[in-house]
Parts: structure tokens; sequence; C-alpha cells
């Protein structure tokens, strides 16, 4: 069965989908079988690994406002191992149209039932919001991934997020877990960027993952090739970073044999 992962920060630009198609690539590469789900209405996951919107018949707004079934919207992406139910600017109005819905926080959940013993990993890239979309990500998920940018506006978000998801534990989904806080676009050249990290990891400890993204060129150029980092630059610093990442999320869940000192690549 998968552990499905969301991949969330209200706050926009702090990598949460540079997160998310990375993360899921990489698990692919180690050759987990992974679905990536673009829970984000501007479908950048979607374009990100290579799919062009014009060409998306079906997407996640299908799946939660028309009950078509998560499986006649899967796509196989051009990565072995990675699928993806793609989003569509519809899922703007989602969250209207579900409103009156009884069950409306578990759409998703109910939704990935059918589909989740086909896969390892089930990550969702959420919105940049803590709309109902999210809620239903956080309600279906077994643990979140939180991407902090190195920047100082970037903690001012972290405790509304965090006691975000401290309500849905109490309310919606007790399982719920923080997979890791995850420091984002990482400058080493800045002060500004090594006191974040000091201060998060001074406040939250072992939550904060081990895994620091780097500002990588190469990062931000793969999307523009609908490809995630790996596949157009193996050996960037972006691409080994993700890499690390989804060694440190596998060894954190005992679903790797490699050595503790050996599971983050140099």
């Amino acid at each position: 069965m998968a552990r499905i992962i969301g991949v969330a920060n209200q706050k926009g630009g702090v990598g949460k989908t540079t997160t998310a198609i990375n993360l899921a690539a990489s698990f692919a590469v180690l050759e987990f079988k992974t679905l990536l789900i673009d829970a984000d209405p501007q479908a950048n996951s979607t374009t990100g690994i290579g799919f062009d919107l014009h060409n998306v018949t079906n997407s996640l707004y299908d799946c939660m406002v028309n009950e078509t079934p998560a499986q006649e919207v899967i796509l196989k992406s051009d990565i072995p191992f990675l699928d993806l139910i793609p989003s569509h600017i519809d899922l703007v109005g989602a969250e209207i149209e579900m409103i009156n819905s009884p069950n409306r926080e578990n759409v998703m959940k109910s939704m990935l039932e059918s589909v989740k013993d086909q896969y390892d990993f089930i990550v969702i890239d959420c919105s940049p919001s803590l709309g109902l979309i999210t809620v239903n990500s956080l309600v279906a998920a077994d643990s979140v991934v939180v991407p902090v940018q190195c920047e100082f506006f970037a903690l001012e978000g972290l405790g509304k997020l965090l006691n975000t998801i401290k309500i849905v534990q109490n309310r919606l989904n007790p399982q719920l877990e923080i997979e890791g806080i995850l420091m984002t676009m990482y400058d080493g050249r800045l002060r500004l960027s090594n006191q974040v990290v000091s201060e998060v990891r001074r406040h939250f400890d072992e939550l904060v993952f081990d895994t620091i993204i780097h500002r990588n060129t190469r990062l931000s150029e793969a999307p523009s090739f609908g490809k995630p980092v790996i596949l157009y630059d193996s050996d960037s610093k972006g691409a080994i970073n993700y890499l690390n990442l989804a060694k440190e999320v596998l060894q954190k869940n005992n679903m790797t044999k490699i050595p503790n000192k050996k599971k983050i690549i140099q």
C-alpha cells in the first residue's frame, strides 16, 4: 500500500511544486512505483513532467467533482515508475462546487482508495492556500513535507501551516504526521540563509530534514523542458539534493536497507 505524502505550504514561491516533482521523480528513478497528484489549479506539476495542458482531457477536477474514477484519469509519464493525475484551471471552482457536500473533506481520500495499492508512494502537490483542496490533500495523506524558503518571510507563514496541520490531526486525520520540514533555495554565501536554517533547526529540531535544497540553475531550467532535474541534468546539485531527500524519506520509513552512514549521497 502506498505511503501518501502531501507537499504543502500556503506561501507561494517556496519550492513546493519543484519539491513535489523532483521527490516523485527521485522515488521513480529508485524504482519505487510512484503517483504524482497535481492538486494545484496552476497545473505546474503537470507541465513540469512534460504534459501539454491542451491535451489533458480529464483531471483531478473530474475525480473530485464529477466522481470520475482515478484510474481513468491517471496518465503514464515518460519516466518509468512515474504516473500522474493532472490538474486543470477548473480546479479553482472545485471548492465552491464541493462546499455543500456532506463529506467534502474526505473526497480525495475516497478517490485514492481504489488506486493506492498499485503504488509505493503517492506524492500530492498541494495548492498554495489553506483551502478545501489542501485540506482534502492533508486528510488523504499519511504525512506532509513542508518546504521552507531560506528567507525571513517564509518563517512567518510556517506557524500558520503547522497550526492547520494540527487542526487536521485533531479533527479529521489523527494519523497525519509531519514527514519533515525541508529548507529550500539555500545559498551558503548568504548570512541570512544560514541564520534561517539555524533558527528553523533550533525551533523544530528533528522535524527538519538533514537534506537542504540549494539554489541551482539547472533546477530552475528543468521545468521549461518538461523534465524533472534528475533527467535534465543528473549530475547537477539540484538532482543530487532531491535524490538525497528521497533516500532520507526511505530511511525514515524503513523502506531501504541502506546503512545510516550511507543514506546521503556525497
